[in-house]
């Protein structure tokens, strides 16, 4: 697990790319690996309605990882109240897709 994690490290960041207008797809396409990554599971795929009940492992702690490893890939931001109150994933790629530089 933490070799998978060491090696893919350098991909969660998108770098400095110029980013385009993302469309919900392809929001949720990135999601997934950020998912199978944190999660250590490559059969994990989100939708709006996926909660931390779905996804074993989606603990206090490993939720905290999970914000993390989405702000650096798509470059935003979570408040600490945005990060504790979002009910599922379709809440989080709206956040996304409103502040995606």
């Amino acid at each position: 697990k933490n070799k998978k994690r060491q090696d893919y490290s350098h991909s969660l960041y998108m770098g400095n790319k110029k980013t385009r207008e993302m469309t919900r797809q392809e929001v949720y396409e990135n999601l997934n690996e950020v998912f199978q990554y944190v999660f250590d599971d490559d059969s994990i795929e989100v939708n709006d309605e996926t909660t931390a009940n779905d996804i074993e492992d989606w603990d206090s702690f490993e939720h905290i990882n999970l914000v993390i490893a989405v702000e650096k890939r798509f470059q935003v931001k979570f408040t600490v109240g945005e990060a504790n109150e979002m009910k599922n994933v379709g809440e989080m790629v709206d956040i996304i897709l409103e502040r995606m530089p």
